[in-house]
């Protein structure tokens, strides 16, 4: 049995590795504005796990002759937060510019980083079995200094990741803490794909190396 990860995220990667599971990556290649675009009620909560399923299925139709006894993990990640207008969700900035804006409205303040979840089950070349799950986590962010921020946002971190922050980087310097499941924050929660994969009938301690 293989664990198949369906995502580029280093960070996703890096926390499986430390929790015994060395991963096969795999890209997906999905288009997520297009399928954003698509959605009727693209809420958070919706968004982040349709992705999650988009990017699972898409891997498990590409990896079943490789890889046919195996399960495909994919997460998709954003912040949910809570203004005037309603829950709004906010993922990659992708620019320092919005990376910037995002900062200085989160800073001093909380929200919720959602995760989708979801996983295939591949047998004997064939998907048997999928499922899908959401974990979300309150981060309580701090105040960084006009300095500390550009410096942050000088190096880039902020741009490529879900509401302009890490925690398991340098963004951590500016988070106050969080409540709920730290390994959400960074990408994948351990306790809620353990939950998933149990019920597609995979043992996580015998994907351990």
């Amino acid at each position: 049995m293989q664990l198949i990860l369906a995502s580029a995220s280093p960070a996703r990667r890096s926390v499986l590795r430390a929790a015994g599971v060395d991963p096969v990556v795999r890209v997906s290649g999905v288009d997520e504005d297009a399928l954003i675009a698509g959605m009727s009620r693209p809420d958070p909560a919706r968004v982040v796990v349709e992705l999650a399923r988009a990017k699972a299925d898409a891997v498990a139709s590409e990896i079943a002759s490789e890889h046919p006894d195996s399960v495909v993990v994919a997460c998709d990640s954003m912040l949910a937060v809570t203004g005037p207008d309603g829950v709004t969700a906010v993922g990659k900035p992708g620019s320092v510019e919005r990376a910037r804006e995002r900062w200085k409205s989160l800073s001093g303040s909380s929200a919720e980083l959602l995760t989708g979840h979801a996983v295939v089950r591949v047998e004997h070349g064939r998907r048997v079995q999928s499922l899908e799950g959401i974990a979300g986590t309150t981060v309580r962010f701090g105040e960084p200094t006009e300095a500390e921020l550009e410096a942050y946002l000088a190096t880039g971190e902020p741009l490529q990741v879900a509401g302009a922050f890490t925690l398991d980087g340098r963004g951590g310097w500016f988070v106050e803490g969080v409540e709920g499941d730290p390994s959400n924050v960074v990408g994948i929660s351990l306790p809620l794909t353990r939950k998933l994969l149990a019920a597609a009938g995979v043992d996580v301690v015998a994907l351990w190396s």
